[in-house]
């Protein structure tokens, strides 16, 4: 029985060594210049950032920016946005959204 139970410890320590997950970074954009915050997400490839609402101070908001489609999920495409830092009141930054193609025909 003790045969068994060595080669079932192992497969579980592969299995589990096997899905590493990536940890996101998160930071706060109103306590970093604009150059940091895009230099930051560009060379993750992908952070949350967090700041306050404009509109009411008290609401602090935070979202998922990327530097490219390369990190967006399947059928999702990177599109500009952008977040206040301590030097600009929009730094451009890119963040993921699914197209809306319905919205695309209207346009013409």
């Amino acid at each position: 029985m003790m045969r068994f139970s060595i080669p079932l410890a192992g497969f579980a320590a592969l299995f589990v060594m096997s899905g590493e997950a990536e940890a996101i970074s998160r930071y706060v954009t109103t306590s970093m210049s604009c150059d940091a915050v895009q230099s930051r997400v560009a060379g993750e490839g992908a952070a949350i950032l967090r700041y306050q609402s404009t509109r009411n101070p008290s609401l602090p908001l935070y979202g998922r920016y990327v530097s490219d489609n390369r990190f967006c999920e399947y059928g999702e495409v990177s599109v500009p946005a952008y977040v206040p830092t301590n030097d600009a009141r929009s730094c451009r930054v890119n963040k993921c959204e699914r197209p809306d193609y319905d919205d695309w025909w209207r346009r013409r």
